[in-house]
C-alpha cells in the first residue's frame, strides 16, 4: 500500500502515515526498513498488519 507520513516523532518513535485509501495507520519505529527516518509529507510503501488496537504500518520503505 502506498501513503504519506502525517506524523513521525522522533523522540517517542511512532507517527501516523495517512494511506492512498484515506484512512490513518499507526506506525512504530520498529517497522520501518533501513533504519530510515520518516518526517512529515514523505511518500511511503507498508504493509498491513493486526495489533491488539486495530491495524497499523509495518515493513515500511520511503519510496525515492
Amino acid at each position: 500500500m502506498k501513503g504519506t507520513v502525517k506524523f513521525f516523532n522522533h523522540l517517542k518513535s511512532f507517527g501516523f502515515i495517512k494511506a492512498e485509501d484515506e484512512k490513518e495507520y499507526f506506525v512504530h519505529s520498529s517497522g520501518i526498513n533501513n533504519n530510515a527516518k520518516l518526517n512529515e509529507n514523505d511518500k511511503v510503501t507498508f504493509d498491513l498488519e493486526d495489533d491488539k488496537r486495530g491495524k497499523k504500518a509495518v515493513n515500511v520503505t520511503l519510496e525515492k
